[in-house]
């Protein structure tokens, strides 16, 4: 079983891998399906290892948890449902607090 540590890894993995590839700016995402395509994908990879993180360290966190689990499930199951304009938004305001968040709970669980 994957503890939180790896977990955590895997979210900053993603996020390290969406900018890498939405650093040309929005009208670059909205033009390139691939790119849709790949944001999305790591988007469910942070979502599914945010679902797998323990109570404890869920509620040493101020990170919305609930909400990127539930963006998961949209992006997983609700797919016709998916807004392009929010997904955006995430990488572009969301994502930067995450690995903050991130990066302050794999400081706190030490190596």
């Amino acid at each position: 079983m994957r503890d939180d540590r790896a977990r955590l890894l895997d979210i900053l993995d993603a996020i390290a891998a969406i900018r890498r590839h939405t650093k040309e700016g929005r009208a670059s995402f909205e033009a390139d399906e691939l790119v849709q395509v790949w944001v999305l994908h790591h988007l469910r990879i942070i979502g599914e290892a945010a679902r797998g993180l323990s109570p404890e360290t869920v509620a040493t966190s101020g990170a919305p948890w609930r909400a990127i689990v539930g963006m998961r499930t949209i992006l997983v199951h609700r797919y016709f449902a998916i807004d392009r304009t929010l997904v955006w938004n995430v990488v572009e305001e969301e994502l930067g607090p995450l690995e903050s968040e991130v990066l302050r709970l794999l400081a706190r669980l030490g190596s």
